[in-house]
Order: structure tokens, then sequence, then C-alpha cells
């Protein structure tokens, strides 16, 4: 599926981009103030926001709201029913983006993909099962989706490629839990991780937050 997009242009030579998927419920939109506010310190840095389809979710009764895939609830037999075929699908829409990116000359390893609640099982997913080598990957307040499959379905071009996830410890949506079992997972598959938490933030970003993704981002994607 062919997804709409927030897109923030660079405000200088657009030399590197930035990939954000939002959370359930929510829009590009809802992310956009990511890019206005860093754009600043990022001048080349393009952001683009997608939408998510508008679907049916189970954990909404069965009402229709964006979503990247459906979700039965967040607890911890709830998110063992896993919708692996809309993950999938929404990871393939969202490598169509990437694609179209590095086909419009910037390199792979000039992509960072990012992410928060859903929005962050899909970066995950994305950055470790494509056959991109990117600059890096950012998960903030979700988990690993289908970490059943793992090693077994991720690719090897991000192997090296460092991680950052970020989690409330206040988070009354998605148990910061899931971030630190996602956290020692990856790094027991060997991947780069390094997790941040931040003392009294719910499932939301704050300021501190913010900060940390954009000195991350200063270092993965410089300007050139």
């Amino acid at each position: 599926m062919s997804l709409t997009s927030v897109v923030i242009a660079a405000k200088s030579k657009h030399t590197a981009t930035v990939l954000w998927l939002h959370g359930l419920g929510d829009s590009g939109a809802g992310w956009s103030f990511l890019g206005e506010e860093l754009s600043g310190l990022l001048p080349h840095v393009k952001w683009i926001f997608p939408n998510a389809p508008v679907k049916p979710i189970s954990w909404n009764g069965g009402m229709r709201m964006p979503g990247w895939f459906d979700i039965y609830g967040i607890d911890d037999e709830s998110i063992k029913r896993e919708d692996e075929q809309g993950m999938l699908s929404s990871v393939a829409s969202v490598n169509a983006i990437i694609r179209n990116e590095v086909d419009n000359g910037i390199p792979a390893n000039r992509i960072v993909v990012g992410g928060f609640s859903q929005g962050c099982v899909l970066s995950l997913l994305t950055g470790l099962t494509s056959e991109y080598k990117f600059a890096g990957i950012v998960g903030c307040s979700g988990w690993l989706g289908l970490s059943s499959k793992f090693p077994a379905m991720a690719a090897d071009a991000n192997k090296k490629t460092p991680i950052l996830l970020c989690h409330g410890d206040a988070d009354p949506v998605v148990n910061p839990k899931y971030g630190q079992q996602t956290a020692e997972k990856l790094q027991s598959l060997g991947y780069d991780i390094t997790r941040k938490t931040y003392r009294g933030l719910t499932h939301s970003a704050s300021p501190e937050e913010i900060r940390d993704i954009a000195d991350y981002l200063q270092k993965q994607v410089p300007s050139i």
C-alpha cells in the first residue's frame, strides 16, 4: 500500500533523511514537531512522517483508526497475539519510501528510521530486516514485534548499526519492561544498543528525550 506522508524539506542541501513513524491512532502531523524543532540543528535533513493506513483495531473494539498493524492489547498475553501480516505489510510500505529516497540520491547510510509506540515496533522491524545499511534506528516507547522470529528473520546489514531505544519509566500504555526486554534481546544477539529511560515520563516524548534524539542524529547523520 502506498502511504501519504507529511514532509519537512531540508533547509539547506539535502544530504540525509529521517523517516519517523507515529503511534496508534495518530498521524504523521502528530510528530511533525520533531522535524520543525530539530531542523535548525540538522538543516541538511529531510523529514518524512508517513501516515498509517486506517484499519479495524481489535483493542479498540474493532473500530477503524490509523494503525500500522492490528493489536489486541499491550499486556503479557495480548502482546503475544501478533498481526504478523499487518506488520510485514507496513514494513513493505515503509521500504517503498526508503527505496524512493535511495533512488533519488540519498544513500541508505544517510537514512535514519525511527518511531514511537507502534511506530517503534515498525522502525525496529524495518531496520533489522532491511538489506539497506542505515545510518541509525530509533525506537521510542515500544517493543520488538515478532521477537520470537529473531535472529532468524534478521538481515545482516544493520547488525552493527547504532540503535537508540528510549522509554519513560512511568509509561502506563507500553510497560517499560517491554522496552527493557527488547534491549536485552537485541544486545544478546550482538546489536549495538543504547537505552535511555526518563524518570516520570508517561507514554509521550519529553524535552530530554528529544535532546537525546538530536544528539544521536547529529552523530549518525552529521552535515557533509
